[in-house]
């Protein structure tokens, strides 16, 4: 399974961005998303910016990245997912 992993633009230019996940530096490319300033958030994968993130949107997906590794390892992780406990899923509205 691959996932996408929310970085944060430390430089950038029309090409490419360094990102910062904790101590990982990773450079990317933006061609996807296009040039973004220093302390965007954005949704990485494979190397590749693929979405501009919002501060709210990175803590989600930081917040079930941590509960997916606290599951891994035996741990209760059912915190890390508060926001879908108790939750009705919803299609997209392009599915409706």
């Amino acid at each position: 399974m691959c996932l996408g992993v929310p970085m944060s633009v430390i430089e950038s230019d029309d090409v490419t961005a360094l990102c910062a996940r904790g101590d990982e530096l990773r450079r990317v490319s933006v061609l996807l998303v296009g040039a973004q300033p220093v302390g965007a958030k954005l949704l990485i994968h494979i190397d590749s910016a693929v979405r501009v993130l919002d501060e709210e949107e990175a803590a989600l997906i930081d917040q079930a990245l941590h509960g997916l590794e606290a599951a891994m390892r035996g741990e209760d992780f059912e915190s890390a997912f508060a926001d879908l406990i108790n939750r009705e899923p919803q299609l997209p509205e392009h599915l409706r």
